[in-house]
């Protein structure tokens, strides 16, 4: 089923290459096939490409910690945060603002408030 999936996005991304919602759809299924080369790959050419496509910059950093590329991580958070404020996405904000707050070791999952 999965390889089906991924043909389908390869023949859709052929016809249109500059489509970032293929670009990103076949970045997360690569990561489902635990091609993190690959996934990685399009994730990062969707952030050089198409740097206002919000979703990419939380999973984009999650797969750097997942790399153990944890400064990595913290920049994309951040350069997503930058994003997401310009265009007033609150709601990714506030994933990328989470995620940010725990990779740079801001507060502790742990806290009871």
């Amino acid at each position: 089923m999965q390889a089906n999936r991924l043909q389908k996005l390869l023949e859709f991304l052929e016809s249109e290459p500059n489509d970032e919602f293929v670009q990103y759809a076949l970045a997360t299924e690569y990561l489902k096939l635990n091609d993190t080369a690959k996934a990685l790959e399009y994730y990062e050419k969707l952030v050089a490409n198409h740097p206002n496509y919000t979703g990419t910059y939380y999973h984009l950093g999650k797969l750097y910690e997942q790399l153990d590329r944890k400064e990595d991580a913290i920049k994309i958070y951040q350069q997503g945060m930058l994003i997401t404020r310009q265009k007033r996405d609150n709601h990714a904000l506030s994933e990328l603002q989470s995620a940010y707050n725990q990779a740079a070791g801001l507060y502790d999952d742990d806290d009871d408030y």
